[in-house]
């Protein structure tokens, strides 16, 4: 019988830690070889630290007989942006299985992100292998932002995933009917554990100790073209203020690993100014290491993923800040991040209330019902070309459960276009189509910029 390698693929420590613990939980079949396949997606990966250079790596490499980098593969070309052609396919498999020692091997995959580069790449080079899927945070839950080709989405058995909304089903690849299977909680925080007995240069804080800091998570949305520097730079001064409205004094920031350090400067005035201590997290760890080391009382942020983990694996309290704001402010509708902003700005509570803050609880599972019929109109809104199954369901949510708070999730023009309940009234429909209406409308806005120059 040919040997049988798996084939994992990695470009965060989070996900491989993900696959760690799916491996320590039983959840791949033994195999003769398992390599793991690190590529640096970062815009500049020749300065940026890649997966296996990360605090803590060593403890996950003794789960694969082999590390490879994606990066040196292919080079000169980026990962993000390289997929081989058509016609190159077959010469491209001989020089990896010749470069990797797979021989005539049968070859297994799991990849990350499979609708986009490296992962899509990797897939249409080992034409017919089969693929598993892990999730990446809490954007499983949103539907798959590109369209895949039936010649790689046929070949997917199973999404892998984290409970980070018990209850909550992924709906992520359900258009080529994958079934979701959970990787196990106890496994990851086992993982997580051996994380953070490496990382020594973080301190750790007793559980009893009564000054535990809160921990402010920041991200990085003005790369995205989500918000301005500017509004980014507030979004943090936000969560400075809420965490000392929350009575917190001792302050650490995690900031986003790209992130100008100019950020954490304004934070620290800001937080002296209010009489708190703030300390800069400088560190490239995950952020449940920090959890871990740190022992946080309080958790901050807007829509990460490490909001969830903080809550639902290590009983921290959490609070959200500015989900509103980049509601309103991401474009296109199709974002993927809008899944995890809608979860987040759904379950969490805002730091500015405190009662809710204080009285928070993991949701029950009438919310969580809840919850999941607000992303299937949202994701056949997101995308009705690949889930058009989801209509009747959406038009069923949005006729009954339209109303000031729930149409932060939903941009008219998107409805409209899409002729779903909350679309432009019909009486009033005419008026996009009528030419001089539009007509007008150019005169408007040419007659305002001319204006605003002056």
């Amino acid at each position: 019988m040919p040997r049988t390698t798996q084939i994992f693929c990695a470009s965060t420590l989070y996900g491989a830690a993900t696959l760690a613990a799916a491996l320590d939980a039983g959840l791949f079949a033994p195999a003769d070889r398992r390599l793991l396949v690190v590529t640096n997606n970062a815009v500049n990966p020749e300065i940026t630290p890649s997966v296996d250079a990360m605090p803590g790596f060593d403890r996950l490499r003794e789960r694969f007989d082999e590390v490879l980098s994606w990066n040196e593969t292919i080079s000169p070309f980026h990962p993000s942006g390289w997929s081989p052609r058509a016609d190159d396919i077959p010469m491209w498999e001989r020089y990896v299985r010749l470069l990797w020692r797979l021989g005539d091997d049968e070859v297994r995959l799991a990849v990350e992100s499979v609708q986009v580069d490296p992962a899509l790449a990797l897939c249409q080079l080992f034409t017919g292998a089969p693929v598993d899927v892990y999730a990446d945070g809490l954007i499983s839950y949103g539907p798959t932002r590109d369209k895949i080709d039936p010649l790689v989405g046929t070949r997917i058995d199973r999404l892998l995933h984290l409970d980070l909304v018990p209850g909550l089903t992924p709906l992520l690849l359900t258009e080529f009917g994958v079934p979701a299977e959970l990787v196990p909680s106890e496994a990851f925080v086992k993982v997580l554990g051996e994380l953070a007995q490496a990382e020594d240069e973080l301190p750790a804080l007793a559980p009893d100790t009564d000054d535990r800091p809160a921990l402010l998570l920041g991200q990085y949305l003005c790369a995205l073209g989500i918000l301005s520097d500017a509004e980014e730079e507030d979004l943090h001064l936000r969560m400075v203020r809420g965490a000392v409205e929350l009575g917190h004094r001792r302050l650490v920031f995690k900031p986003h690993p790209v992130a100008p350090a100019r950020w954490s400067r304004l934070l620290e005035d800001e937080a002296a100014r209010l009489g708190a201590e703030l300390t800069l997290l400088d560190r490239p760890v995950l952020a449940e290491v920090a959890f871990q080391r740190l022992r946080p009382a309080l958790v901050v942020g807007c829509f990460s993923t490490a909001l969830f983990t903080a809550a639902g694996l290590y009983g921290v309290p959490v609070a959200r800040v500015g989900t509103d704001t980049v509601l309103a402010r991401l474009a296109p509708y199709q974002n993927s991040n809008r899944v995890p902003l809608t979860i987040a700005d759904q379950l969490l509570p805002d730091a500015a209330d405190a009662t809710a803050v204080n009285g928070w609880t993991m949701p029950s599972r009438e919310r969580v019902a809840e919850l999941a019929a607000l992303l299937q109109a949202v994701g056949f809104a997101m995308q009705p070309k690949i889930y058009p199954g989801l209509r009747g369901a959406a038009e069923s949510y949005l006729s009954r459960q339209l109303n000031p708070h729930t149409w932060r999730y939903f941009k008219r023009k998107r409805l409209t276009s899409l002729a779903l309940p909350g679309a432009v009234p019909a009486q009033l429909s005419f008026i996009p189509r009528n030419a001089t209406v539009r007509r007008l409308a150019r005169r408007a806005r040419a007659l305002k910029q001319a204006a605003t120059r002056k």
